[in-house]
């Protein structure tokens, strides 16, 4: 049974979650704070599901700490390779930049500590954004995609409404109604509730 552990930190209250399996331990999003919450674990893969700030605040530190790998979209590269990225966008924010080790494709299937998951690459919140469908345990780490009867603000650069309600039709909409989503802010909901009470996007069948 995997053992799932969650961290909320820094200005906009954003989610970590540590995956323990038998074989290695996943970590996926480094707000600020959770380099400290997740000291005393040992973090073998940091998967980012996007490369807004405030998932990557701490994703320097965690990969010195630990000595891990660093997984995102290849579109997320150019947002956490530049500490000083979004300052050129008009934000007064810089972090310590992180170099991602493995770059994740849309519709591959990985098994990486013995956890197998699909990659899901819904863009529109953010390009490159990413949600991981946990195969054995029919949960969906969704990021900034889906929120519990919400969605991912698209009017920062390189958001795109309609490309994000899309592909939560298109993509996450058909998992089974039952699917755990844990999202980047907020609460945990599930893919059936969302279908059912999402004031953003109609569920088509």
């Amino acid at each position: 049974m995997n053992e799932f552990k969650f961290f909320t930190g820094g200005p906009l209250a954003t989610n970590a979650i540590f995956l323990k399996t038998p074989q290695g331990n996943l970590l996926f999003d480094a707000p600020q704070g959770a380099d400290a919450a997740f000291a005393e674990e040992r973090v073998d893969v940091l998967l980012l599901t996007h490369g807004h700030f405030d998932h990557v605040m701490d994703a320097a530190a965690i990969q010195w700490r630990h000595g891990c790998k660093v997984a995102c979209h290849a579109d997320t590269v150019p947002m956490v390779a530049d500490g000083a990225f979004f300052k050129k966008h008009g934000f007064d924010i810089e972090f310590e930049p992180v170099t991602p080790d493995l770059l994740l494709n849309e519709g591959e299937t990985h098994e990486i500590a013995g956890l197998k998951f699909h990659v899901l690459h819904v863009p529109g919140h953010c390009p490159g954004s990413l949600c991981f469908l946990l195969l054995d345990s029919g949960v969906l780490i969704g990021g900034d995609v889906l929120f519990h009867e919400g969605v991912g603000r698209w009017d920062l650069p390189g958001g795109d409404g309609p490309l994000l309600f899309e592909g939560i039709r298109r993509k996450l909409y058909p998992l089974d109604p039952n699917t755990r989503v844990l999202p980047g802010h907020g609460p945990e909901t599930t893919i059936g509730h969302e279908r059912e009470h999402n004031p953003f996007v109609a569920f088509a069948p």
